[in-house]
């Protein structure tokens, strides 16, 4: 056990010294988690979560988000679920330019914008001892409405519409978490790989711990590094991200 501690301690140690030897070409953001969870028989259970966002070194809000979910116990180890999520989003300003690299294409200042997202999720688990391996698949559908005015032509002299687009995108994560007897905070450690039509979009590493007080009360304290690859519709960047969560459960 205390070889366990050490190991989850040295991880801790170096993702915080990562952050500050690469604070200067990544960004820094923190995510505030509300959730809540229902159990309604021995197979279903109904969530709700909320969520607050920032980036550009956690000086800007990012986005605000509601969702609600129901989760299916198949079998023992092996579990289904199905969520919404309505993303309220701080698009930032992007301005294009012509061949040329000099004239002005597109400019589209910085607006805030709706966008719907559905996921079916399917988990499976197992335990060794206290250790709780897990895979996830999800399937993730996010669809941006048509945003009307938001977005300067140049060569028209007028305001047009930001298209409205759905992008499908499939998360595989694989999670570890170690219960420590007699220990109140529980780690964890996963990577997840988000892929869509180019390939791998972005991969996320996390590492956490959940501090459970009556088995009601759930706090987190959660570190990711994410790197993005390409055109990113959540408007991400190699980002540090610090995590706080609650959750209650009844």
């Amino acid at each position: 056990m205390n070889t366990l501690k050490r190991l989850f301690c040295g991880l801790a140690v170096m993702a915080a010294t990562s952050i500050s030897a690469t604070a200067q070409t990544d960004d820094f953001g923190l995510w505030y988690e509300l959730g809540a969870e229902k159990k309604l028989s021995p197979k279903w259970s109904l969530g709700l979560e909320g969520e607050l966002r920032t980036r550009n070194n956690s000086r800007t809000a990012d986005r605000w988000s509601a969702g609600v979910s129901a989760e299916y116990k198949i079998v023992k180890g092996l579990k289904a679920s199905a969520g919404y999520i309505l993303l309220y989003d701080n698009n930032p300003e992007e301005l294009t330019y012509k061949s040329d690299g000099f004239r002005p294409n597109k400019w589209t200042p910085s607006y805030w914008g709706v966008r719907h997202r559905l996921n079916l999720s399917l988990e499976g688990s197992k335990n060794f001892g206290r250790l709780e391996l897990s895979l996830r698949e999800r399937w993730q559908y996010t669809y941006r409405p048509e945003a009307t005015g938001k977005k300067y032509d140049f060569d028209e002299e007028s305001w047009t519409n930001v298209r409205g687009k759905g992008k499908n995108v499939l998360r595989s994560r694989l999670e570890a978490s170690y219960d420590f007897p007699h220990w109140k905070f529980d780690p964890t450690a996963s990577v997840e790989m988000f892929n869509d039509d180019s390939g791998i979009a972005k991969m996320r590493y996390q590492l956490g711990v959940d501090y459970k007080i009556q088995k009601r009360h759930i706090f987190g304290l959660t570190y990711r590094y994410q790197t993005v690859n390409g055109d990113d519709d959540d408007h991400e960047a190699n980002s540090h991200l610090i995590g706080l969560s609650y959750k209650f459960k009844f």
